[in-house]
């Protein structure tokens, strides 16, 4: 069975094991993002305006302990994928152990600091003296579910690179289905408000992080924990922390400009408005999660077949993804676009808040529909190893381009200078992407046919 899961990703068609491969990320990906939403329903609806912008304040921690999680998690994944299509198993299993290792030692140093400099964290990310309880409460809360949950991620990345994508998918949904059904008994029946959401978070994620675990627990799985393949190899950590940077850098950098954002938005105008920046990434992100999905399920296809030496098979992954990605992006902007006071109303009722979220939306929002195109090129050279591109893209949205616009236009347009960042870094990130993915795929065509083998 396990030869058989490999030499689907080498001879079955593409578009087959893209559907195969990418429709279980992306239920599994919309299904949480969807749980994220109606959690954020929950709080707005429940305790008002002011814990929705609580909650938004808490985005960047979030992130920046997600950022520590998939430095480990794809970067392992994406080494998976290459060893596998190079027929170096003992190297894949090498990569699952110090995962575990690295993903275990690097959680508890970062939740121990959490831990510690919680509140000044919380400031510096844009907490006023009405928003900060509400972050404190929740993110208190949160940080002993921060390590299971990263435990969760990684292991899922490399569960469905090792052709596992059903069980990924499974994963998921034990996740955001109990956190669905846990959320309305903490948030309500126990009357805890934003802390329940965050307890009922961490008890779901206990329970698929032991799914995923149990998995590589058995013999039968394709790389499964065994004896000698714990003890740290750093040839084994750099291939995949370099691979993991981008993305882990990306997180990191948005934690940076969610900063940024914040105290703009506040500088510039009021709380009001950093809610209606919790809607907006709240509604972007549940579209990137699709994206996110489809490259997860991009990846394994590329990356094994990059390994093999079949160029031709990446290509035309790489081509469906990008063709599928901005369709749905061009989608999401068009509805966002036309009826934001319909999506601002899910989460709140509030007529301020309302407002302020239809102006955001209109201005932040028209150029969306090429973030796919960046998202799937970035896990493309993620896939093929090449860390430096995937890391410059990475960068090139969220950095590059978006920190000095954010520094720039809010002198010259005060609020709708901020919202206006968005777009315009949406355009410039784009070229950069079109510049370096046209330089890989000339470098690509002068490669021989096959791979003979594959650097740690």
């Amino acid at each position: 069975m396990t030869d058989q899961r490999l030499q689907a990703l080498a001879q079955h068609p593409v578009a087959r094991l893209l559907w195969q491969y990418s429709l279980p990320s992306v239920v599994g990906m919309l299904i949480w993002s969807i749980y994220n939403v109606v959690d954020r329903i929950y709080i707005g609806q429940g305790a008002g305006p002011e814990a929705i912008s609580g909650l938004a304040i808490t985005f960047p921690v979030m992130n920046l302990a997600a950022a520590m999680g998939v430095l480990v998690g794809v970067g392992s994944a994406a080494r998976t994928s290459i060893f596998l299509g190079a027929k170096q198993q003992a190297k894949a299993e090498r990569v699952l152990g110090n995962a575990l290792v690295l993903t275990l030692i690097i959680g508890t140093i970062y939740t121990l600091c959490f831990g510690i400099w919680l509140k000044p964290i919380l400031r510096a990310f844009g907490a006023t003296d009405v928003t900060m309880p509400y972050a404190y409460d929740f993110m208190i809360w949160m940080l002993p579910g921060l390590v299971v949950t990263n435990l969760c991620f990684s292991f899922n990345n490399i569960m469905r690179a090792s052709g596992y994508p059903i069980k990924a998918l499974v994963t998921n949904l034990l996740g955001a289905v109990l956190n669905v059904i846990l959320d309305p008994i903490f948030i309500f029946g126990f009357d805890m408000g934003i802390k329940g959401a965050a307890i009922a978070s961490d008890i779901s994620m206990f329970v698929a992080a032991a799914f995923v675990m149990w998995h590589f627990c058995r013999r039968s799985s394709t790389v499964h924990f065994r004896r000698g393949i714990y003890r740290i190899d750093w040839r084994i950590v750099w291939g995949m922390v370099s691979l993991g940077a981008a993305p882990s850098v990306v997180n990191a950098a948005s934690c940076l400009i969610t900063m940024i954002v914040n105290t703009s938005l506040v500088h510039y105008g009021t709380d009001i408005d950093v809610g209606a920046c919790g809607i907006f990434i709240t509604f972007t992100s549940l579209l990137t999660s699709v994206i996110v999905g489809l490259n997860m399920g991009m990846q394994p296809i590329v990356g094994y077949n990059y390994g093999a030496g079949n160029l031709h098979r990446l290509t035309g992954a790489y081509a469906l993804a990008t063709y599928w990605a901005t369709g749905i992006c061009t989608l999401g902007c068009v509805v966002g676009m036309l009826w934001p006071d319909v999506i601002a109303r899910a989460f709140t009722s509030d007529p301020g808040l309302i407002r302020v979220t239809d102006n955001g939306f209109r201005h932040a929002l028209f150029m969306f529909w090429m973030v796919g195109f960046q998202v799937i090129s970035t896990g493309f050279f993620q896939s093929i190893g090449k860390a430096a591109q995937s890391i410059i893209l990475g960068l090139a949205r969220q950095v590059i381009f978006m920190y000095p616009l954010l520094k720039l236009l809010p002198h010259y347009f005060q609020l709708n200078g901020v919202w206006l960042s968005f777009p315009l870094s949406d355009i410039l990130a784009t070229l950069v992407t079109i510049v370096l993915i046209l330089l890989q795929f000339r470098q690509l065509r002068s490669l021989p046919v096959a791979i003979e083998n594959v650097s740690t």
